[in-house]
């Protein structure tokens, strides 16, 4: 067997509306609605699908929590840029920038938290 690639990732949330909005306004991904009333979030060639926390859908993680994933987000936005953004939107950078190494290489990143507190962490390689 040979994996090539994560085509998705579930997020247990506490307010899917609140999540939606962090993840369409800050990093502007792209909402999307499914079969049984579930949303996710489009970035690229992948997606965040959303669970909202007592009522998530089977199967799930043996214990869905929000608030417990660490997540990296690579831009092509330079990080001075995605800084400038983040203040603009009154997104507070927790850690940043630093630098870091990523799956394919050294990382300049920024840290943030979405409305679960889960950490975001936003990075550009760097050669």
């Amino acid at each position: 067997m040979k994996i090539e690639s994560i085509d998705h990732v579930v997020l247990t949330v506490r307010d899917l509306e609140r999540t939606c909005d962090f993840y369409q306004r800050v990093l502007g991904f792209e909402v999307v609605a499914f079969a049984g009333g579930r949303k996710g979030l489009s970035f690229g060639r992948q997606k965040l699908n959303l669970h909202l926390a007592g009522k998530e859908f089977e199967p799930k993680a043996l214990h869905p929590t929000p608030g417990s994933v660490d997540l990296c987000f690579i831009t092509s936005t330079p990080l001075e840029e995605v800084r400038r953004e983040l203040g603009e939107k009154g997104v507070a950078i927790e850690v940043g920038p630093v630098e870091k190494v990523g799956a394919v290489g050294k990382l300049l990143s920024v840290y943030v938290r979405d409305p679960d507190q889960n950490l975001i962490e936003i990075a550009n390689y760097v050669s």
